[in-house]
């Protein structure tokens, strides 16, 4: 598991190119046959992947001092590969390409399976410390709903944006309040139409939460500039296809592809509420 220390928005407005990818971008994700954990010291969101062409067990490594990943936190997964199956203290759920899960507080044994290695699963990530144990779901972006399966709900799928302004989308809210109950981890899914290439908007902080980004559905000479830092002091990163961007509290978060693209929203810290924003207008960026 790969450490990262907090930063100051202080420092940051001084970092070179080579160091904000150093501090803030997380590459190398979805290598076939592995797991991999990035552990940032910012709100303690763990952010990772699993390409399992074997089953692959999820294990607390040493940096948690835990008996096993789940005994404080909790997990939310999303698939964005081959359909796959995750077995949860002896019980196996298939989980299907952007289906999700919840996995709460207390579970011991975690694994990642496969259907077809020759198309893997690609599972996504993001973990947070948990205080109470809630329950472990499947979530499904559409279907019926049955015990133990949460299917999106229709105002959770919320169309944003126009053609106009570059910024048509669909934001498909997978964990969050009214929902999913969790202790403090949220995630979601925004899928930009074709023709749009601007994402979060105008652009907004929340200092009650960090969020970690996921851009994926890039085709190979494509790229997403991700833009960050306070909002007089914005900086921007390369985002390659499943390359995955850390964020602050205190900096902006915002994106324009050249091209239409995917991205995947996880967010921790104090307060769930969705719309709790701190909206910055397109004028007073610097």
């Amino acid at each position: 598991m790969e450490v990262r220390c907090a930063s100051s928005p202080k420092d940051m407005k001084y970092y070179t190119t080579e160091r904000l990818r150093e501090e803030y971008l997380i590459d190398d994700l979805f290598k076939k046959g592995e797991i991999k954990l990035v552990y940032s010291h910012i709100d303690r969101i763990i952010t990772g992947s699993a390409v399992p062409v074997s089953p692959l067990k999820l294990t607390a490594g040493d940096e948690l001092r835990a008996r096993y990943f789940c005994e404080r936190r909790e997990l939310g997964v999303i698939n964005i590969g081959g359909p796959g199956s995750i077995t949860v203290d002896g019980k196996k759920i298939h989980v299907g390409t952007k289906e999700g899960m919840y996995i709460g507080m207390g579970t011991k044994d975690i694994i990642f399976e496969s259907d077809d290695v020759n198309v893997p699963a690609k599972f996504y990530l993001n973990s947070a410390p948990a205080h109470r144990t809630c329950p472990t779901v499947l979530i499904k972006p559409e279907g019926e709903p049955a015990d133990g399966v949460v299917i999106i709900k229709p105002e959770n799928k919320k169309e944003l944006g126009s053609m106009e302004e570059s910024n048509h989308r669909v934001i498909n809210k997978y964990i969050l309040p009214g929902q999913v109950e969790t202790c403090q981890l949220e995630m979601g899914m925004t899928c930009l139409k074709p023709g749009s290439v601007w994402n979060t908007m105008p652009c907004h902080t929340h200092d009650r939460r960090m969020e970690v980004y996921l851009y994926f559905d890039i085709p190979e000479d494509a790229f997403v500039m991700h833009f960050m830092g306070e909002p007089q002091q914005t900086r921007h990163i390369i985002m390659r296809n499943e390359q995955a961007v850390i964020s602050p509290s205190w900096s902006i978060h915002s994106g324009c592809g050249s091209q239409a693209y995917t991205f995947i929203w996880g967010m921790v810290g104090e307060n769930q509420d969705f719309d709790d924003m701190d909206d910055v207008r397109n004028q007073d960026l610097l």
